[in-house]
């Protein structure tokens, strides 16, 4: 082979080396791209992630919307300052039998599932009044937002009409629906929509359905609750009339059997 040949085909063989390090080299480049650009929208997406979850941390909740909110919206059917007095009953009654409840108090299921009919009865002949005061207390004992949201849901009954929110009332305190103390069941809007379910004003009512979900009357809780903290009530249930606590002869507690009651209401109407 002439040494020329032999020239030319060194500088052939450099020319390969140069052309396939040039193609390697940009195949890194394109490699190395493509790391960072994923690596970027990795840490785009970890830093959106941080940023919705701080945004969600920080996000007020519900019922702390609902205590920052510059309007009441009361249920129809009430009255007084932001529709914190529910009063139930014929104008022709003469007297007012003022009941104070906690949604989720064990003792008021105990109460209403004895008494519960006798009072609606009562109050359907026009025997008393009911003015109904709603406690929210034992979510702060107990934890949760049960009572709160039982309240709420009782106030879209109540915007249906009144005695859409004494049936449901009963329906929420009966052995079928009334959850321990401890279980905050009342809590899940699905739960009260299930009991509501049993009250045929309210199953399939649409409006009712919307005011529980979107917590239309949560604002008017809280003043329902603070009327109830500003009443001087300690304990639920609480019974009176004429300013009197209605109470178990001879004891401070309530009357929560049918005979306890009927000789209660029968010496406090007669005074």
């Amino acid at each position: 082979m002439s040494a020329r040949n032999n020239q030319s085909n060194k500088a052939a063989a450099r020319e390969r080396l140069r052309v396939e390090r040039e193609q390697q080299a940009k195949k890194d480049r394109v490699r190395r791209q493509v790391v960072v650009g994923v690596s970027a929208v990795a840490v785009l997406a970890v830093a959106g992630g941080i940023g919705y979850a701080v945004v969600q941390a920080n996000k007020p909740s519900a019922w702390q919307a609902a205590a920052d909110a510059k309007t009441v919206v009361a249920p129809k059917n009430t009255s007084g300052t932001d529709g914190t007095t529910v009063v139930i009953g014929k104008d022709s009654a003469d007297k007012t039998l003022e009941l104070y409840e906690d949604s989720r108090c064990p003792i008021c299921a105990t109460f209403e599932q004895s008494v519960g009919a006798i009072v609606e009865k009562d109050v359907a002949e026009g025997k008393y009044k009911v003015k109904y005061v709603g406690a929210t207390f034992l979510d702060n004992g107990a934890g949760g937002e049960g009572s709160k949201n039982a309240l709420s849901a009782l106030g879209a009954a109540l915007d249906v009409s009144p005695e859409a929110f004494l049936k449901y009332k009963a329906a929420l305190y009966s052995a079928e629906f009334h959850p321990e103390e401890n279980d905050d069941k009342f809590s899940k809007d699905s739960y009260l929509l299930k009991v509501a379910d049993s009250v045929p004003a309210l199953k399939g009512n649409a409006a009712f359905k919307k005011n529980v979900e979107e917590g239309t009357f949560d604002a008017w809780t809280l003043k329902m609750s603070k009327a109830f903290d500003d009443s001087g009530v300690t304990g639920t249930p609480t019974l009176k009339m004429n300013g009197k606590t209605l109470t178990v002869e001879g004891s401070q507690n309530p009357p929560l059997t049918a005979e306890q009651f009927e000789t209660a209401i029968t010496a406090a109407l007669k005074g």
